[in-house]
C-alpha cells in the first residue's frame, strides 16, 4: 500500500472509529419517583365551585381563553413580543443551541486545508558549497489536528450534557412565558381594582361632601350640632386621603404594566366587568401528574439528566486517551511541479495519553459530579413539592373566595340598609349623627373589601393557570 492509500485508510478509520466506537460511561438513570401525594388534598376548602368550565383540562388551554378579557388579550400580546427579559430568554435558548452544536462538532475529525511558499536565502558563510544560496518550498495540504478517539465516551457525555443543558433552558424559556403572562394578567387586574377603588372613593367623597354640606346647613338653622359638623368634615378628609392613594397606586399600576409590556402602555380602558369575569373559572382533575408538564419541573428534569451525563464525562478521564493527527498533500521547491506524482506527502501521528498519577484529581472530579448529580435530584424533588404547595393553596383559595366574596356582598346590601335606616333616624331627629358615619364607615368599608376580595380571586386564578403550567400559546379566540 503507497502513503497516499495509507493515509486515506487512516483518515477512514479514525472517523469511523470516532462515529462509531465510544462507548459510554453515564450511569443509568431513572427519573426519580415523584415525593408528593399522588392526588390534591381534600376537604371543605377544595371543593370544585359552581360553574367551573370542565370541558377540557385548565392546563392545556392557551391563554387566550383562560384570560378573556379582549383589552387583557391584547396587552399579553405586546409583552410576549417585547418583554425584555422573555427576549434574554430567548437568546440564552440560542446561546445552549450553540454550545452543544460546538460539543457535538468535536466527534468528528476537523480538516483544515493549508498551503504555503516559502523563499529564503543562505550566505555563503553557511552554504555547504561555499556560494550563496536561494532555496524556495511550496505545499499544499489537508490535515486533521489531535482528534480525539472517543472509546469511552466522553466526548458523547459531554455532548450529552449540553443537550440536556439546552432542553433545560428552552424550558426555562417556556417558564418565562407563562410567568410573564402571569404577571401582566395581575397588573392589568390591579390596574383595574384600583380604578374601581378610587371610583367608589370619588362617588364616596361626593357623598360626604354633601352630607357636610347638608350638616352644615341644619347647624346654621339650629338643628345639628357643631360636633355633627366636625365629624362630617372628618369623614369627608378621610375620603380625600383615599382618593390620593388611590390615584396614586392607579398610576404606578400603569408604570408596573409598561415595564411589563415593554412598549408605552396608551390607553387602557377601564373594564366594565368585575375582574373575576375576566378570567376563567378551572375545574382540576384530582391526579397530582399535572405537575409534570411544568416546564420548571421539566426543566430540573433536564439539569438533572445534564448533571448525570457529567459522571460519564468525569469516569472517561480514568482511561486512556487516543488522538490521531495527519496530513496528506504535496510539497516542492517548484512551483510548476507542486502537484506532479513524486511531490506526493503525507505524515501521521497517534498519541495516546495514559493518566496514571493525578494526585486523586480524577476522582474528585467523579466526585464532584456525582454530588453535582445528587444535588440535581433534590433540586428536581424540591421543585416537584413546591408545584404540590402552590396547586395546592391555590386550590384552597380557589373555592373559600368564592364563598368568602358571596358573604361580602351581603354584607355590603346589609351595611348599605343599616346607613339607609340610620340616615332616616337622624333625618327625623331621633338617632345622633355618630350613627350615620359608622354606618357610612362600614359600608365604605366593606364595599372596598368586596373589590379587594374580587382582586384575590381573580389572582389566585392566575397563580392556578401558572401553577398548573398553563398554556404559552394563545390557543382559540374566546
Amino acid at each position: 500500500m503507497n502513503g497516499t492509500s495509507m493515509m486515506k485508510t487512516t483518515l477512514m478509520c479514525a472517523s469511523i472509529l470516532g462515529v462509531l466506537a465510544g462507548c459510554s460511561l453515564i450511569p443509568d438513570m431513572e427519573t426519580p419517583a415523584s415525593p408528593v401525594a399522588t392526588t390534591w388534598p381534600q376537604g371543605p376548602a377544595y371543593e370544585q365551585p359552581k360553574g367551573a368550565a370542565a370541558t377540557e383540562a385548565f392546563a392545556d388551554l392557551g391563554w387566550n381563553a383562560v384570560f378573556r378579557d379582549p383589552e387583557l388579550q391584547r396587552l399579553i400580546a405586546t409583552a410576549i413580543d417585547n418583554n425584555r427579559d422573555v427576549r434574554v430568554a430567548a437568546l440564552n435558548v440560542e446561546s445552549a443551541r450553540a454550545t452543544y452544536r460546538i460539543k457535538e462538532a468535536d466527534l468528528y475529525p476537523h480538516l483544515d486545508a493549508t498551503a504555503s511558499g516559502t523563499r529564503s536565502r543562505t550566505p555563503a558563510e553557511l552554504s555547504s558549497t561555499g556560494r550563496a544560496a536561494i532555496a524556495n518550498q511550496y505545499s499544499v495540504g489537508l490535515g486533521a489536528t489531535a482528534f480525539e478517539l472517543d472509546f469511552f465516551g466522553r466526548l458523547r457525555s459531554l455532548e450529552a450534557q449540553a443537550l440536556e443543558t439546552f432542553l433545560s433552558t428552552k424550558e426555562a424559556q417556556i417558564d418565562a412565558q407563562i410567568a410573564l403572562v402571569a404577571e401582566v394578567a395581575n397588573a392589568w387586574l390591579t390596574l383595574q381594582a384600583d380604578h374601581r377603588q378610587l371610583r367608589l372613593t370619588e362617588e364616596t367623597l361626593a357623598s360626604r361632601r354633601d352630607s357636610l354640606d347638608l350638616t352644615s346647613a341644619r347647624f346654621k338653622n339650629g338643628i345639628a350640632t357643631q360636633l355633627d359638623v366636625a365629624q362630617a368634615r372628618s369623614s369627608l378628609e378621610t375620603a380625600r386621603v383615599n382618593a390620593a392613594q388611590y390615584t396614586r397606586a392607579v398610576a404606578q399600576d400603569r408604570n408596573a404594566l409598561e415595564l411589563l409590556l415593554g412598549v408605552p402602555l396608551g390607553d387602557v380602558p377601564v373594564a366594565e366587568t368585575r375582574p373575576g369575569d375576566a378570567v376563567a373559572v378551572p375545574v382540576v382533575g384530582v391526579s397530582s401528574e399535572v405537575l409534570l408538564r411544568r416546564p420548571d419541573i421539566r426543566e430540573a428534569e433536564h439539569s438533572l439528566r445534564a448533571a448525570n451525563a457529567n459522571i460519564g464525562a468525569a469516569r472517561a478521564a480514568f482511561f486512556p486517551s487516543i488522538s490521531l493527527t495527519g496530513s496528506l498533500g504535496t510539497s516542492s521547491t517548484k512551483l510548476g511541479s507542486l502537484f506532479e506524482g513524486a511531490s506526493r506527502a503525507w505524515s501521521f501521528g497517534p498519541d495516546v495519553s495514559i493518566p496514571i498519577f493525578t494526585a486523586g484529581q480524577n476522582q474528585a472530579n467523579l466526585d464532584v459530579a456525582k454530588a453535582s448529580r445528587d444535588i440535581a435530584v433534590a433540586t428536581y424533588e424540591k421543585a416537584i413539592q413546591t408545584a404540590f404547595r402552590e396547586v395546592a393553596d391555590a386550590l384552597a383559595a380557589r373555592k373559600t373566595l368564592v364563598d368568602q366574596i358571596a358573604a361580602q356582598r351581603d354584607l355590603v346590601a346589609s351595611s348599605q340598609e343599616t346607613l339607609d335606616l340610620s340616615q332616616a333616624r337622624y333625618d327625623r331627629g331621633i338617632a345622633s349623627y355618630l350613627d350615620v358615619l359608622d354606618a357610612q364607615r362600614s359600608l365604605y368599608s366593606a364595599q372596598q373589601t368586596e373589590i379587594d376580595l374580587e382582586l384575590s380571586q381573580s389572582a389566585n386564578l392566575v397563580s392556578l393557570y401558572k401553577a398548573l403550567g398553563g398554556g404559552v400559546d394563545p390557543g382559540p379566540a374566546s
